[in-house]
């Protein structure tokens, strides 16, 4: 605790998060109410008053680091009694979850799950007045609540979620048992926070939800995600429209005419694949098969050209053969990937795909993820390589992350530049000639 003066004593708050962006946004919103309620965010855990950590689920190492960040924190506790501990996110929602961490690890003072996260300033004044634990996982979940306020990690981007949840249910995924069916927020309301955020002077907004082509088929009247896009695109004041992710399965015509026609719409789709054997994914429940993802690959470069497409790409799902793993590497080579994410499959409890046999070795796993990263990171030079000479338009977003004496900021398309240039620049669009490609970045000078 830090004294500002003789009256107040202001209470400091440290997030650890883990996973995708909407976790992240969580964590902005967490940030906000505490902000309101007079506590200051610290970097440091040492001298926090309070210390949250968000938590993922989806792969097992994430909750092999909340564990191990947990030890930790025990010397912690005991050192300042005083000190609050917070757990929170897709990990507590899980089945047993909560009941398992108050027993290996008691001093955990607020444990809450991902469908009443906005509760948070309730449990945490309880814990406070009274002295006492909270513990608290709603099963289902509720209706959106509006309105949390948002403590923004940049001043130039935003992340701004359209819609909870996930009705897809593939065979390796937590999150539909975490986050719940898909629920979509009203157009209005989306685009009242964009137009506030506009306001306050943000550049660029990404669109999120678990699967945005889905957005709008729970509304009354329904509303398509091309027609959200388009409504956005019309927001003065804003210069960058971005959206993930997209299933294939809901990747409509309607949509890549969007992303075309619409001038603030960014030339970038993320297309998660996750194989490129159609046995396997009809083991995933991924419904689509390898041609008919081609085929909207097809579309995408012949509408959009320019367009970078990314993906998520896993690799040792059960029943994965060595045929089925050089199906993806195939697929990988053809499609020539901008870039993509690539995973190792991870056994999680609850999943149809944990029950299922011929679960493959991890040394196979390893050496066929290797060599798909070999594959992935070549077609990510070769794509990169094409953009030397060229002039680009850059959102600069701040200074560089491996050079403080240079900016960065990312192309429409997604790429990440480094590049000399003006610190002014910071929060606008700029003009940068590449002079550099790298396997995962440009160089490039401002003029």
């Amino acid at each position: 605790m830090r004294c500002c003066n003789k009256d107040k004593i202001e209470k400091t708050f440290f997030i650890e998060t883990w996973g995708c962006q909407m976790n992240e946004e969580d964590s902005e919103k967490l940030s906000g109410m505490l902000k309101k309620m007079g506590y200051i965010r610290t970097e440091s855990k040492i001298n926090a008053d309070l210390i949250i950590l968000n938590t993922c689920c989806v792969r097992e190492n994430a909750e092999l680091k909340v564990y191990g960040h947990l030890g930790a924190l025990k010397k912690m506790k005991r050192e300042n009694p005083n000190l609050i501990i917070a757990l929170c996110g897709c990990m507590m929602q899980q089945k047993h979850m909560a009941e398992n961490i108050i027993k290996k690890f008691p001093f955990v003072d607020i444990i809450f799950g991902t469908h009443n996260a906005y509760k948070f300033p309730q449990y945490l004044n309880t814990v406070r007045q009274e002295n006492s634990s909270v513990v608290e996982i709603q099963d289902r979940e509720t209706g959106i609540v509006e309105g949390i306020p948002i403590d923004r990690e940049s001043t130039v981007k935003a992340f701004v979620t359209i819609m909870y949840g996930c009705n897809n249910f593939c065979t390796y995924c937590i999150v539909p048992y975490v986050r719940g069916r898909e629920r979509s927020r009203n157009p209005v309301n989306i685009e009242d926070e964009i137009k506030d955020l506009v306001s306050k002077g943000y550049k660029e907004i990404t669109l999120l939800g678990q699967n945005v082509n889905s957005y709008g088929k729970d509304l009354v009247p329904k509303v398509k995600f091309s027609q959200l896009l388009r409504r956005i695109n019309g927001i003065e004041g804003l210069d960058r429209i971005r959206f993930m992710t997209s299933h294939p399965k809901d990747l409509t015509e309607d949509v890549i005419d969007a992303v075309l026609e619409c001038d603030k719409v960014c030339e970038q789709i993320h297309l998660p694949v996750q194989s490129g054997s159609n046995n396997i994914l009809k083991r995933m429940n991924r419904n689509y098969s390898k041609e008919q993802y081609l085929e909207l690959i097809y579309k995408i470069r012949k509408k959009i050209p320019e367009a970078a497409i990314t993906t998520d790409i896993m690799v040792g799902f059960p029943g994965e053969s060595e045929e089925d793993f050089e199906e993806t590497l195939n697929l990988a080579k053809e499609v020539e990937y901008d870039s993509a994410f690539t995973f190792i499959y991870s056994r999680r409890k609850g999943t149809p795909a944990d029950k299922l046999e011929e679960q493959v070795p991890e040394n196979i796993k390893h050496e066929r993820f290797n060599r798909l990263v070999e594959v992935v990171n070549e077609s990510s030079a070769k794509k990169n390589k094409v953009y030397e000479g060229k002039i680009e338009e850059i959102l600069v977003e701040g200074l560089s992350k491996n050079n403080s004496a240079k900016l960065m900021g990312r192309t429409r398309t997604g790429k990440l530049v480094n590049f000399q240039g003006d610190v002014d620049s910071i929060g606008r669009l700029v003009k940068v000639r590449i002079s550099k490609a790298h396997s995962f970045s440009l160089s490039g000078k401002q003029i």
